[in-house]
């Protein structure tokens, strides 16, 4: 008890003056009730990715300017059902050899979903990917109505195509700080996408906007690792896929899709360049 007084103060401190309340001391009472135990969901947090997203730090390719927006044109890729079943055990492989690899945007660690094939092909392939049809780059505010306005007449007459993804490919930043494991168009849809770029590059051109590569590879990245790895991802994929050759486990095309529309991203609104019909 006389402990506890000393921590907790018994009212009569020299420093307390009369008009102030004394601070009362711990009484100890064999009737109190002990504590309950703490809430299950402190001990089993509900949603474990759910902590996992937003701990990685993305890094802008340009410096934030007030009044500029970021510009990105891309055409949305969406991977079937099937295809994601096809696609989630090469990713188990190659995130069982590289822990580094987050699954794109969401920045989840990809091993950690790959212990869940239904987070896996939901979180990591469900998303909405895109094949960039031009950098992306800051833009003022009096130049987006022209540009949308420009990107719409020059794309609007576009038709049906199929993408077709036939390659696995490590992919680095202009900056190289971020390393991304992606699927490229080699074949099919490939000359469509190339008059696409070049529509866009016009556009960029008429803006003083940096052009797209001269060698344009129409890809989407499903996955990212900090910093430069791709020579020790890139020696991973090729194991793999060597093995996928030896058990004759190897498809021709990795998965294909339709060719659906373009989009524009301007710092938070998109607007749709052109969209294609299903009937077509």
């Amino acid at each position: 008890m006389e402990a506890l007084k000393a921590c907790y103060g018994d009212g009569s401190s020299d420093s307390d003056s009369e008009s102030s309340p004394s601070v009362p001391t711990l009484a100890y009472s064999e009737e109190l009730a002990p504590l309950p135990p703490p809430p299950i969901a402190l001990l089993h947090p509900p949603n474990f990715l759910d902590m996992q997203i937003g701990q990685t730090t993305k890094v802008r390719s340009f410096p934030h300017v007030d009044g500029n927006y970021a510009l990105h044109v891309y055409i949305p890729i969406n991977i079937s059902s099937p295809s994601k079943k096809e696609l989630a055990p090469f990713l188990k492989k190659i995130s069982y050899r590289d822990p580094s690899l987050y699954a794109v945007d969401v920045d989840v660690p990809l091993n950690i979903l790959c212990k869940n094939d239904e987070k896996l092909e939901q979180v990591a392939l469900g998303r909405e990917f895109h094949i960039s049809l031009g950098r992306t780059v800051p833009i003022r505010v009096h130049q987006i109505d022209s540009v949308v306005s420009m990107l719409r007449q020059k794309l609007q007459t576009q038709h049906h195509y199929w993408i077709d993804f036939h390659k696995w490919e490590i992919f680095v930043n202009d900056d190289r700080t971020r390393t991304f494991l992606s699927v490229e168009v080699v074949q099919g849809g490939l000359v469509e996408i190339c008059k696409q770029i070049e529509a866009v590059n016009a556009i960029y051109k008429l803006h003083n906007l940096p052009e797209f590569y001269e060698d344009p590879r129409p890809h989407i990245s499903l996955a990212w690792a900090l910093g430069d790895t791709s020579h020790s991802l890139k020696k991973v994929v090729d194991e793999e896929l060597k093995k996928c050759v030896v058990g004759k486990s190897l498809k021709k095309c990795i998965f294909t899709c339709k060719f659906k529309g373009i989009e524009c991203k301007i710092g938070n609104k998109t607007y749709t360049i052109c969209k294609i019909s299903d009937r077509q």
